[in-house]
């Protein structure tokens, strides 16, 4: 099915990281770059880019802050060491009580994946160096707003923001990564995964067994 239409452009996840990588190569490999992956489906994609360049793989757990009654929506979104990032919409739509609620019930999930994907081993030091965040597409880009500001935090020299596939419009948080590197903006932009091929879950065993490959 790969190549029979238009609209698609990786066979599958880690097609597109492998593309992504060649894509990256030319201005980051020489910078001894950081890839920090986002859970789950961003780690495949960002496992082929640190191959390519030959650089450090980590992850960064970000959950979305979803609305009530609207689990698809979300409002904002909450990351390691409680880097949390609130939408405006979210602030008008939802009390304050309700939204604390809602940070308390993501943070217990993404304290699970931390300790279960780096098995509560620290971020990588970040000072200093080029960190390339990858995922395997951008819809609105909420979850990776406060990786942003954790990376900020961390003192990163540079906050680089890569991706297979976005839309052309995403939230305008994203603007404080000093570079965004997208490979394809289909129009009309309605899922991440209408550029993929095959676009399944990938779930924790899978995610588990390939940060195990990349440590040996």
């Amino acid at each position: 099915m790969f190549g029979q239409y238009e609209n698609i452009f990786f066979k599958d996840r880690k097609d597109a990281g492998e593309q992504l990588g060649l894509f990256l190569e030319a201005k980051y490999k020489t910078q001894n770059p950081l890839i920090i992956g986002i859970p789950r489906g961003g780690v495949e994609v960002a496992y082929y880019v640190a191959k390519q360049l030959n650089a450090e793989l980590s992850l960064i757990v970000s959950k979305k802050l979803p609305l009530p009654n609207h689990k698809e929506y979300g409002i904002g979104a909450i990351a390691e060491e409680d880097s949390v990032y609130i939408a405006q919409t979210g602030k008008e739509l939802v009390s304050e009580k309700v939204i604390n609620q809602i940070i308390k019930e993501q943070k217990q999930e993404v304290d699970r994946r931390v300790n279960e994907y780096r098995h509560g081993k620290p971020l990588p030091t970040m000072k200093d160096r080029v960190v390339i965040l990858v995922d395997d597409g951008i819809a609105t880009g909420v979850t990776l707003v406060p990786v942003i500001e954790l990376c900020e935090r961390k003192k990163a020299a540079k906050i680089i923001i890569a991706a297979p596939v976005s839309g052309s419009r995403f939230d305008e948080n994203l603007y404080k990564a000093d570079e965004i590197e997208i490979m394809v903006k289909p129009q009309p932009f309605y899922a991440v995964g209408q550029v993929y091929d095959v676009f399944g879950d990938f779930n924790d065993d899978d995610l588990l067994k390939l940060l195990d490959l990349a440590e040996h």
